[in-house]
């Protein structure tokens, strides 16, 4: 008989539980039937070797073979209910060991899946180690230990990129803002000079902007080396008072409503993404009477970060495509102050940053269109332990 899927244990314990008792019973079953058949010869044969009544009355002797039949039956069903009882009783213990073996014989299974979480949200560096004989459980964990190591291989390569690319990246770009300051510095510049010194300068501007946000990307989808408290509300709040400036310029009210929001990650990466989510709710918005609300609070053992603004009506089929790299909404037209440097024109990262550091801090990310124009964008980072259960 087939177990619909629906009533099949999920786990592999119990299915190998379950299969090592239906096993037991099995042989059992076959155990006790062949155990009956040969009572039953051996009975049927001893009654005829020694069933020799051939001398007693017609009435006596169907009075004996009566009395043989019922004390043959009478074994029968002694011997049966007996088997029967004794295989269910040995059939529950064999369960109870049965559990127990799967249980040990799962244990390198439990290690290596507690091992991979452990790296999962630590670092690669931790192996499995498994110590045994070499069996198939064996082979896979010395598998997933090599391919640890190459993934850390990997990674430890991407990050001495990072860093030589940070470096290697930014130099020319700052020497030649410099050059161009100090050229525009000269009295003796004229105008078409320093209106070209300027375009030069708004340009190096975006391509520092550029660097910086790849850099912010990559080294954002990485997990957090040295997590430490912070709360987001306040960090919001320094976030929200240093772009009043840029609110004000674009005519925007910057509102908050900030409730204690205690979180474990990097306080940089933080900052860029509370300053990401501000600069893009604020760059694109309404020309007239435009607002933007940035909420914190905890909801379901998550901290919620809201950022919600005015602006052009967004079709809720571009939304998925906001948080990619270099994607902008073709429709959606900049109010923000473009003599303002810190609202420059951007790089089309904004969001992509948002997504990848709340990713590494093992939240997520998701943004809504508003039925009268803008956006609601939700942020969502795991509580801090220390404060999860309180």
């Amino acid at each position: 008989m087939i177990i619909p899927r629906r009533f099949w244990p999920s786990t592999i314990r119990a299915r190998l539980t379950l299969l090592y008792t239906g096993a037991f019973f099995l042989a059992g079953v076959m155990l006790v039937a062949l155990m009956y058949l040969y009572l039953a010869r051996v009975i049927n044969h001893q009654l005829t070797v020694q069933g020799d009544i051939t001398h007693l009355s017609t009435d006596a002797h169907d009075a004996l073979m009566l009395q043989f039949q019922r004390a043959r039956e009478e074994t029968f069903n002694i011997v049966l209910v007996a088997s029967i009882v004794s295989l269910g009783v040995i059939g529950v213990v064999a369960g109870g060991f049965g559990w127990l073996l799967a249980r040990q014989a799962l244990n390198p299974l439990r290690q290596i899946t507690a091992t991979a979480r452990r790296v999962a949200d630590r670092s690669l560096h931790e192996r499995i180690a498994l110590v045994g004989p070499n069996d198939e459980i064996k082979e896979l964990a010395d598998t997933l230990d090599s391919m640890l190591e190459r993934l850390d291989r990997s990674f430890d390569n991407q990050r001495r990129f990072v860093a030589n690319a940070s470096h290697e990246l930014r130099t020319p770009l700052t020497i030649n803002r410099t050059l161009i300051e100090v050229a525009l510095g000269d009295p003796q510049a004229n105008e078409s000079l320093r209106q070209l010194g300027t375009h030069l300068l708004d340009v190096n501007h975006r391509h520092e902007r550029l660097i910086d946000g790849l850099l912010i990307l990559a080294s954002s989808e990485q997990s957090i080396a040295e997590p430490i408290p912070v709360d987001l509300a306040e960090i919001v709040r320094h976030i929200s008072a240093v772009s009043q400036g840029a609110a004000q310029n674009a005519g925007i009210d910057l509102g908050t409503h900030l409730q204690p929001a205690p979180i474990t990650g990097d306080p940089v990466l933080m900052e860029r993404l509370v300053q990401n989510l501000l600069e893009n709710a604020i760059r694109y918005n309404s020309r007239e009477r435009g607002w933007v609300t940035v909420t914190t609070d905890v909801v379901d053992e998550y901290v919620h970060l809201t950022v919600e603004n005015t602006g052009p009506i967004v079709p809720p089929y571009e939304i998925p495509g906001l948080f990619e790299p270099f994607r902008r909404l073709s429709t959606t037209e900049r109010i923000a102050d473009p003599s303002n440097s810190s609202m420059t024109r951007g790089a089309g990262l904004g969001l992509s940053i948002v997504r990848s550091v709340a990713h590494a801090h093992g939240g997520d990310a998701h943004a809504s269109p508003r039925t009268e124009g803008g956006l609601t964008v939700l942020v969502r980072i795991p509580l801090a332990p220390t404060h999860a259960n309180s």
